[in-house]
């Protein structure tokens, strides 16, 4: 049994940076009440924020955190379940998660998400739905059991009824169905190529002892034919070196035009250049009597000699240049001619190159003629081993046929235990045998809550309704005031169904406002009995604004606000 003693929190909400704490099992009955707005409520977004990192009332996790102190947002709670005890820490600013167990905490999982599923399955064993149909009613966020999907209905009734194995057994089933399937899979595909390897060793031992002969004196034309070839490229060969030997002696002549021509060349730059700077004097002196830079007069006398000397220069540098010009022709035709030959180089040396490839493939092909005629050789001669190798894949196939046939019936079983596992199947006769149950003690509880109607649940969680006055109604066909009762009735149903199963039984009960909205006078005096005198192991807290309950409670805490924080006062 989940028997939960205190929780505990600061900044939580409406609370300040002082704890506000509470005891979970002091009294049996307990009521929380002050006005709106003052934490009355902070109590069940605490408990399940502790517990599952979220709170009742959907707020946004950053929301939590009390807005005018904005961080050290931290809540404790603390339970015990078989004698062990273990307090969950959990907090926002700085983000704090602690699981401690009879005063030692535990390691913690790098993702925190692994944490949190360790305190749900390992420890809780619930989740938040099942815990919130279970423990919490609430007027806000609070969806009944009436009200939630055929899945969510199931998911909870499964919990209750610990019944949850059977889909942990399927899981396991299912992926044990397709490991079968995929071995089913391999074993045809090691079948069938089997049967191909047999076929080739059978065609194999035919062509051996049929056509082996054959085959080698085929291969023996073929490597006569490829050394005749071999024969025609190395005379080939012979000949295209010859003219190539030629053609290289005959390169050597032209080989020496590079260093001359560049030196031509750069004598031809630097003759460009001398001819570049006399002009410029020439026009100089032509054009100008007096000198820019200084402003004093050229004389003429000076000025003309000055020109005649460039004039004379010039005509010098002339004819050296058209000299120049014929030898930089010369030796570009020198150059012309080693290209020609060059290429005529390349080409022979490419065209020998062509022939030593074309006889190195024919020397590998002859090689593999000539291992493929050792090859058939050696086989011809060890005929019996080839028939023992297929000996031994038909004693494989059939092995694997037997193999098969044993996965295949194997995958049988599996398929009909998936079958039973499945949710129509001893889940459902599972539930059949706590149907009766369930539906007595819903209506026990409606009959003392004076709403007197034959309420059943079905297999499938659909309910059938009778009452009096009306033969076939249905959840949504009554007030809301007659929804409260049969959601009250549910969870005092599913209390009785957890203390039996020893499920996700409890020692807490919270009821948020269940007084406020619906219930009227009569439903709340019948309500009060049952928590009182019918609910058993159990500690109840209402929570209500109220002014008229304080005498029904064995506890009454009273929350209030100063100075914009939450505090609380016990009676």
């Amino acid at each position: 049994m989940l028997l939960f003693h205190k929780v505990r929190y600061r900044n939580f909400l409406s609370s300040g940076d002082h704890f506000i704490e509470i005891d979970l099992d002091k009294h049996k009955t307990n009521l929380q009440n002050g006005k709106n707005g003052c934490g009355k409520s902070s109590v069940i977004d605490a408990i399940t924020f502790a517990l599952f990192n979220k709170s009742f009332r959907k707020i946004n996790k950053n929301q939590l955190v009390n807005s005018v102190n904005e961080r050290d947002c931290l809540v404790e709670i603390e339970f015990s379940i078989n004698n062990r005890s273990y307090l969950v820490r959990r907090g926002i600013k700085p983000n704090i998660f602690d699981i401690v167990v009879d005063g030692t905490t535990l390691p913690k999982q790098a993702d925190e998400r692994a944490n949190q599923k360790i305190l749900e399955e390992n420890i809780l064993k619930v989740n938040y739905k099942s815990f919130t149909q279970v423990v919490i009613m609430g007027s806000s966020t609070y969806v009944p059991f009436m009200q939630l999907p055929s899945a969510s209905r199931r998911e909870v009734i499964e919990d209750l009824l610990d019944i949850k194995i059977f889909s942990s057994m399927n899981t396991l089933i299912k992926e044990k169905i397709k490991s079968q399937k995929d071995i089913i899979k391999i074993l045809i595909l090691k079948k069938e190529n089997l049967k191909e390897k047999i076929q080739m060793q059978e065609n194999f031992i035919e062509e051996l002892e049929n056509r082996g002969i054959a085959n080698i004196n085929s291969n023996k034309e073929k490597i006569s034919k490829l050394n005749e070839e071999i024969d025609s490229h190395l005379i080939n060969n012979k000949t295209l070196e010859s003219t190539l030997k030629k053609k290289q002696q005959n390169l050597e002549e032209f080989s020496n035009f590079e260093n001359k021509l560049i030196k031509l060349n750069n004598l031809k730059g630097k003759l460009s250049h001398k001819v570049s700077e006399i002009t410029k004097e020439h026009k100089f002196f032509t054009e100008n009597t007096v000198c820019p830079t200084c402003t004093q007069t050229i004389e003429d006398e000076f000025r003309l000699n000055r020109i005649d000397d460039a004039q004379n220069k010039a005509k010098e540098l002339q004819r050296n240049f058209q000299e120049l010009e014929v030898n930089i022709k010369n030796e570009k035709e020198r150059e012309r001619q080693f290209t020609v030959l060059s290429k005529e180089i390349t080409n022979l040396n490419h065209e020998i190159s062509q022939n030593n490839t074309r006889i190195s493939l024919n020397q590998r092909q002859i090689r593999d003629f000539e291992n493929e005629i050792q090859k058939i050789a050696e086989n011809f001669a060890n005929r019996n081993t080839e028939h023992e190798k297929l000996d031994e894949f038909r004693n494989d196939l059939q092995k694997t046929v037997e193999d098969l046939f044993t996965k295949k019936e194997e995958i049988v079983y599996y398929e009909f235990a998936y079958t039973l596992l499945k949710d129509d199947g001893v889940k459902t006769k599972i539930i059949k045998k706590y149907l009766p149950f369930i539906n007595q003690q819903v209506n026990r509880y409606l009959q003392m809550m004076d709403l007197y109607i034959n309420f059943q649940l079905d297999e499938e969680f659909n309910e059938s309704i009778k009452s009096p006055i009306h033969e076939n109604f249905s959840y949504s066909s009554f007030s809301e005031g007659e929804k409260a009762k049969i959601n009250l009735a549910l969870i005092f149903t599913w209390r009785e169904v957890a203390r039996i199963k020893n499920s996700v039984n409890s020692n807490l009960m919270i009821f948020d406002e269940v007084f406020d909205g619906s219930l009227d006078e009569v439903g709340t005096s019948n309500f009060l009995k049952i928590i009182r005198y019918v609910i058993q192991d159990s500690n109840v807290f209402v929570i209500s604004h109220k002014p008229d309950l304080q005498d029904k409670f064995d506890r009454v805490i009273t929350f209030d606000k100063k100075n914009g924080f939450s505090y609380k006062t016990e009676l």
